[in-house]
């Protein structure tokens, strides 16, 4: 049996199936089968069959191999080994089976609750998928388990299928139990109430081969043919529509580009207005060669130094003079008081650190920690006072 050369027919009948030709699909699955029966090839031929291809190969197909059943899951495998090593499976595995069976809904089939947000339900599926997948687990029935753990998280992780059949899924299972027998009645009901628009192999693969849309898989209550749909690929094609449109107007994206610089530039435009209507002031309290503020002088009343520029005798004198220096002496005060209370405040802070960690060295150099502009204030005052 060439199994390389079935893999590859399973792979490109893959690609077909993305594309929309399932019947293509189909006959390169059967080719494999024959080629080398495996468990992929037939889960992908029940999905297909199920969703809508044909049921039976075309003329031209090559027909599927001798003792191949739907419901024994590896059959294919099977009939070709000895009785010694026909595939076994664990106690455990098949009451999980009976389990999946037995459930009344989708929530206890994935085993979470209804308030169970989506990454709840992404591990229970993900859990289950792989206990419960053909090629792990051999129990009678595992197949259609697989298909229902599949179709419940389907149904559950998109909101408004899962509002829907909140609603109104018990009542339909209700309805339609007497169609089937007691042992399968709860997961069928459900199975065929609510199908997922893919196959549980194809949304395992979404899983586990690192593909998992971002859009919600589409689901649906009728029981006709079903369609691989996701909303991923409307969003795409809306995507795509807008980005047309985008590029058939450049000129219009440019304009409304501008308009909302537009704030911004007047900003910038009246701050620069504003500057260069703004003439430098006539003294500073601090050395400024930048400004050309570099000559020293004191005030008449106080002694408060101060800086100004080279042409400032020519424009202040007499009673302008002595306006502007009772201006220097009121900003000087406010410096001072300014920087007395920064000076205090460092000195305080020294001290409380000092006695909160019990350290004596903190203590003593807030002691020493000199208040330079407080004295300085000190005798402004007491000059201001004529003391």
């Amino acid at each position: 049996m060439d199994k390389d050369g079935a893999d590859w027919l399973i792979e490109k009948a893959k690609l077909l199936l993305r594309s929309g030709r399932k019947d293509r699909a189909l006959q390169l699955l059967y080719e494999a089968q024959n080629m080398c029966p495996s468990t992929r090839a037939r889960v992908l031929i029940d999905a297909i069959i199920k969703n809508g291809g044909n049921a039976a190969p075309e003329a031209n197909h090559v027909p599927p191999p001798r003792g191949w059943r739907d419901e024994d899951c590896g059959s294919a495998e099977i009939n070709h080994m000895s009785g010694d090593d026909r595939k076994s499976y664990s106690e455990e595995q098949r009451q999980g089976v009976l389990r999946i069976k037995n459930c009344r809904d989708f929530y206890e089939i994935l085993g979470v609750a209804k308030d169970s947000s989506d990454e709840d339900l992404k591990k229970a599926y993900r859990k289950l998928a792989l206990k419960f997948h053909p090629d792990k687990n051999f129990a009678p029935g595992a197949t259609d388990a697989f298909k229902a753990i599949g179709n419940a998280y389907a149904v559950l992780s998109n909101p408004e299928k899962k509002r829907q059949y909140d609603q109104y899924g018990d009542q339909s299972a209700a309805e339609s139990a007497p169609q089937h027998t007691t042992h399968h009645r709860h997961y069928r009901n459900f199975h065929r109430d609510f199908e997922a628009d893919i196959s549980p192999e194809e949304l395992f693969n979404i899983f586990f081969g690192g593909r998992f849309p971002t859009g919600n898989i589409h689901v649906y209550t009728n029981q006709g043919a079903s369609y691989s749909q996701f909303y991923q690929p409307r969003r795409r094609r809306a995507y795509e529509r807008r980005k047309d449109v985008a590029e058939e107007k450049p000129s219009q994206n440019t304009f409304t580009a501008l308009l909302q610089l537009l704030p911004v530039l007047v900003l910038i435009l009246i701050s620069v207005f504003t500057q260069m209507m703004a003439t430098n002031p006539p003294y500073s309290l601090f050395y400024k060669p930048s400004m050309g503020l570099v000559v020293s002088r004191e005030t008449q009343h106080m002694g408060v130094p101060y800086y100004v520029d080279k042409g400032f005798e020519k424009e202040y004198r007499g009673g302008a003079l002595e306006e502007l220096e009772r201006t220097i002496e009121s900003d000087y005060m406010e410096h001072l008081q300014s920087s007395c209370w920064k000076e205090k405040q460092q000195k305080s802070d020294l001290m409380n650190l000092g006695q909160l960690y019990r350290d004596d060295r903190l203590k003593q150099k807030a002691e020493s920690m000199r208040l330079d502009n407080c004295d300085k204030l000190h005798r402004l005052v007491g000059r201001q006072r004529g003391k």
